[in-house]
């Protein structure tokens, strides 16, 4: 079976460290996998992905930054783990 294309893109919200404001970003692709952060932008760890889509992958953070941002504003973990227990989910 062939590789999927097909990518996932979670983020979390706004969280403080070390004084900075940063957005945890994880990218999927089947069982492939990279996790980075703004406004770095820095691909932190992967697995799967090529050197080369790694380079692309920070290039996309570094490019839609401010979009990214916005969004993470609008994420409420409190919301997000209210659902999780309502729906009997681990958190």
């Amino acid at each position: 079976m062939g590789q999927s294309n097909e990518f996932k893109m979670t983020y979390s919200g706004i969280i403080q460290q070390k004084g900075q404001k940063i957005v945890r970003i994880s990218f999927e692709r089947g069982k492939d996998f990279a996790e980075g952060t703004l406004p770095s932008g820095n691909i932190e760890k992967s697995s799967g992905f090529t050197a080369e889509e790694t380079k692309q992958l920070s290039q996309y953070l570094l490019q839609n930054a401010e979009d990214i941002m916005e969004r993470a504003k609008q994420v409420n973990p409190l919301r997000s783990w209210i659902r999780k227990e309502k729906e009997g989910l681990p958190h």
